[in-house]
C-alpha cells in the first residue's frame, strides 16, 4: 500500500505523508522541497540524488552514513516529500529524462509510481545482477520484480493493524479486543469514558484505504485467497465480493460515532496526535509509521499495536501485510554506477535489518541477528500460518483504482453515497486498461 503502510519520515518540520501504495492529487500544489523540485544540475558533480517519501528519511540517513563511512569520495543530496508530491513530480521527471538517480518505488502495480507502472514504461534499471535479489521469496516476485527483472529495493514487509495508546485503554478498563463483536463494545467503553474510540485522518488520502485493508482479508481472502485471480480473468467484482461487507462495517463505525468528528477535515499528523496524546485510543495504521506515532508520544512505551479484528473467530483472524516502499534506480541516472552500488550496498543483511528496524517491517530474509519490533509479537503467528495478505493494490492492473478508493471512502465518510455506489466506482476503474 501506498503505505504505507507503507512508510512515510520527514523533512524539516512536521512528520508528513507515506502511503502504502498510494496516489493522490490534493498535496501536489504545495510548496516543492528545493531539492525535489530541482532538475538535473547535481549529476554532473558526481552527487548522488535520492528522492524519497517521509517513513524513507530515518533508515536512508542512517544508512548513507555508513556507506560514507566506507566510500568517503561519495556525495548524495536527499529530499523527503508527501506521497502526494512524488507522486506527480518524480513521475514527470522521469518521463522528462531529469529524474533523480535514486527515488521512492512502490511495490508491485497499482499507483503511479508502483515498480510495475513505471518498468512498463522503461523508467527502471534491471537490478537483477545484484546478490540480495536471489533471495527474494518466491511470494514476494509480484513486489519486487516485472517480466523476471528485479526493479526494486525494499528491507521488508509491513502489517496494517491498530496503533492503541495503553493509558487510554486503561482508563477505560479494556483490553484489545480480538474479534468485531469486541471491537465493537471496546469502541463503546472507550466513548462512554469521553475518548474518541478511533482517529481517522482521511483528509489525508492514503489514510482512508487502511481501514478497508484491515478488514477486506477476513471480509474476502479467508473466504477465496484467489479473489486477485478471480478479479484479473472477470470471475469477480468489488461490488459483488465481501468488499462490501468490509465497507459496510467501515461505515459502522461512523453510524455508531466511533471516529473523531469531521474525519474528512482531519490530517494524518491529527489523527497521529490524537492518539499519542491519548484522547483518542487507536488509530487504524500501517506499522511503517509506529516510529512518527512514537516521536508524538511523551512516553513512547505507552504505544502498542494489535490486528485489528475483522471477524468473529479469533482462530481465523486475517491480516494484511505488504511490501514497504523502497527504492528503484532510474533507467537514465546520470550516476547509475554509483546508485547501484548503493542499493547493493543496502542489500546487504545488515543493512536489511537496520532499514526495517527503523520502519517496524518484517526483512524480507532474515538471520541470527534479526531483531523484530516486539510491538509486531501479535502479528508473527499470522504472517507464518499465512493468514496475511499483500495490501490489495499491490495487485491492481492500474493506477486508477487506488485513487478510486480513496475518494469513495471520502465519499461514504460525507455521506454522498452509499457502500454500492463505492464498489461501482472501483470498478469502473477496475476495469480501465492500464
Amino acid at each position: 500500500m501506498t503505505t504505507g503502510p507503507h512508510r512515510p519520515t520527514a523533512p524539516a518540520g512536521p512528520p508528513v505523508s507515506r502511503r502504502g501504495l498510494l496516489r493522490a492529487g490534493g498535496a501536489a500544489a504545495l510548496a516543492l522541497p528545493p531539492l525535489l523540485g530541482a532538475c538535473s544540475g547535481s549529476g554532473r558533480s558526481g552527487t548522488v540524488r535520492v528522492v524519497g517519501v517521509a517513513d524513507q528519511q530515518k533508515p536512508l540517513g542512517t544508512l548513507i552514513e555508513r556507506y560514507r563511512a566506507d566510500h568517503p569520495d561519495a556525495r548524495f543530496s536527499t529530499s523527503f516529500a508527501p506521497t502526494d508530491q512524488v507522486q506527480t513530480v518524480v513521475r514527470t521527471q522521469l518521463a522528462g529524462g531529469n529524474a533523480p538517480d535514486a527515488h521512492v518505488l512502490f511495490p508491485g502495480s497499482g499507483s503511479a509510481m508502483s515498480m510495475v507502472e513505471l518498468a512498463r514504461s522503461g523508467l527502471l534499471t534491471d537490478l537483477s545482477d545484484q546478490e540480495w535479489t536471489r533471495n527474494i521469496p518466491k511470494n514476494f516476485d509480484a513486489a519486487y520484480r516485472h517480466d523476471g527483472k528485479t526493479y526494486l529495493y525494499s528491507a521488508g514487509s509491513s502489517v496494517i493493524g491498530a496503533v492503541y495508546n495503553k493509558k487510554a485503554f486503561a482508563r477505560a478498563g479494556v483490553e484489545p479486543p480480538r474479534t468485531w463483536s469486541e471491537l465493537l463494545d471496546v469502541c463503546a467503553e472507550l466513548k462512554a469514558e469521553g475518548i474518541v474510540p478511533i482517529a481517522l485522518g482521511a483528509q489525508t488520502p492514503w489514510v482512508t484505504q487502511l481501514i478497508s485493508y484491515a478488514l477486506v482479508p477476513n471480509a474476502v481472502y479467508a473466504e477465496n485467497p484467489g479473489f486477485d485471480a478471480d478479479m484479473a480473468a472477470g470471475r469477480a467484482t468489488f461490488a459483488a465480493s465481501g468488499w462490501a461487507d468490509a465497507l459496510g462495517r467501515y461505515q459502522e463505525l461512523q453510524r455508531r460515532g466511533f471516529f473523531n468528528a469531521n474525519p474528512n477535515g482531519t490530517t494524518f499528523e491529527q489523527q497521529t496526535a490524537l492518539v499519542a496524546g491519548g484522547r483518542a485510543a487507536m488509530a487504524v495504521q500501517v506499522s511503517a509509521v509506529l516510529a512518527t506515532f512514537r516521536e508524538a508520544a511523551a512516553h513512547p512505551a505507552d504505544l502498542g499495536m494489535f490486528p485489528f479484528p475483522g471477524g468473529d473467530d479469533p482462530a481465523d483472524q486475517w491480516i494484511p501485510a505488504g511490501i514497504v516502499v523502497g527504492l528503484g534506480v532510474a533507467a537514465h541516472a546520470e550516476n547509475p554506477a554509483r546508485a547501484k552500488e548503493f542499493i547493493a550496498f543496502l542489500g546487504r543483511q545488515e543493512n536489511i535489518n537496520r532499514w526495517a528496524t527503523d520502519v517496524s517491517a518484517i526483512p524480507f530474509t532474515r538471520d541470527a541477528t534479526t531483531r523484530i519490533d516486539p510491538v509486531l509479537t501479535d502479528f508473527l503467528p499470522l504472517v507464518d500460518a499465512r493468514r496475511a495478505v499483500p495490501f490489495m493494490d499491490q495487485s491492481w492492473p492500474n493506477a486508477e483504482v487506488q485513487p478510486a478508493h480513496f475518494a469513495a471512502v471520502q465519499d461514504l465518510l460525507a455521506g454522498e453515497t452509499d457502500v454500492k455506489g463505492a464498489l461501482r466506482q472501483m470498478d469502473t476503474a477496475y476495469r480501465k486498461q492500464p
